[in-house]
């Protein structure tokens, strides 16, 4: 315990310049996300409506509209980029994601089955985080009845079999829907967006996000030695089984959370801890606050791209998949090394 910890005193000092580094450039990236647009703003006019100072039609733009949108997008791509590595550190796998147990195509099973429904928006948003935390509680459960296997490898094959089911029924539900109505949306929400994101839809993801956070952040210690693999953390003193559930439970929830709000938007918890991981190393103390960062920079030039690119809204999900696939390609010739 004592080697870890000093490892981490002694990294802290560059890690909290590079952090602090990387916070001045996130809010940046806001505040240059809050001028761009159809409805241009210079530097001066954004600085007088943030602070209530400047004209009607610039006030209602930046508050009703941008800001909500680039809050969004900050949290979404903090959360699923803090998902991903922790999902990476406790799989010991670089290639893992946060779908990985199911999570993505439970929520959007949710999600298509309140959009059959014709449920209100809320509604919708509430009945995929119930479907993406239902995936996991399935796949949980299943792989506690399954003996005499690796717990990772049986938790991970359940994850794929239960995400092959939901998507299956996913596409029943598109085959069934209206194909004037409820298809068009079924199937921008499955690409992921922030359109017409308010404050109203932001407020009940982002307890649950920091919730998720929390223990990912007091467990950080513990998730690095669990990373060692079972056996060296029980000669560490670190009950696997306990922490595991914890981590798991506590990316699930902002998995879920920030899936209910944009759809799904894949690729973020998978390309951002490695871009992490270059920059502070394999450390999870480390690598936590870099990712959310990271994550939330990445994902909100994505969606400045997005809305900004052409007349017509560009799903986040092709975007982040256009940057994510080539990265991944790139990761699979590089192998593993650099991971540790």
């Amino acid at each position: 315990m004592g080697r870890g910890t000093t490892a981490e005193l002694r990294g802290s000092k560059p890690g909290l310049t590079l952090t602090g580094g990387l916070a001045l450039c996130v809010a940046a990236l806001a505040f240059g996300a809050v001028m761009i647009g159809p409805f241009g703003l210079s530097p001066g006019q954004t600085l007088a409506a943030l602070l209530g100072q400047g004209e009607r039609q610039a006030e209602i733009v930046v508050w009703n509209i941008r800001l909500p949108r680039v809050a969004a997008a900050l949290l979404v791509g903090a959360a699923l980029a803090a998902a991903g590595a922790s999902y990476q550190a406790l799989f010991r796998n670089p290639l893992v994601s946060p779908d990985i147990l199911g999570v993505s195509a439970g929520a959007g099973l949710g999600a298509v089955a309140g959009i059959f429904l014709s449920l209100p928006v809320a509604a919708i948003q509430a009945s995929a985080f119930v479907g993406g935390m239902a995936a996991v509680g399935i796949v949980t459960l299943v792989a506690s009845m399954v003996r005499n296997t690796d717990r990772t490898l049986t938790l991970v094959l359940i994850g794929v079999v239960i995400g092959a089911l939901a998507g299956a029924a996913t596409s029943l539900l598109k085959v069934m829907a209206d194909p004037y109505d409820q298809l068009p949306a079924i199937t921008f929400w499955l690409l992921g967006s922030l359109a017409a994101i308010t404050t109203e839809d932001i407020l009940p993801a982002l307890p649950m996000v920091l919730i998720g956070l929390v223990p990912l952040a007091l467990l950080r210690w513990r998730i690095n030695v669990l990373s060692l693999g079972d056996e060296e953390a029980r000669a560490l003193g670190v009950e696997a089984g306990r922490t595991r559930f914890l981590v798991i439970a506590a990316a699930t929830l902002i998995t879920a959370s920030v899936t209910a709000l944009a759809g799904v938007v894949g690729w973020v918890g998978l390309v951002i801890p490695h871009i992490a991981r270059m920059l502070v190393g394999p450390g999870f103390g480390r690598l936590l606050p870099a990712s959310v960062l990271i994550g939330a920079g990445y994902l909100l030039i994505v969606d400045t791209a997005a809305r900004t690119m052409a007349q017509a809204e560009v799903p986040l999900g092709i975007l982040t998949a256009v940057i994510g696939a080539p990265f991944f390609v790139w990761l699979l010739a590089r192998g593993r090394r650099g991971w540790s």
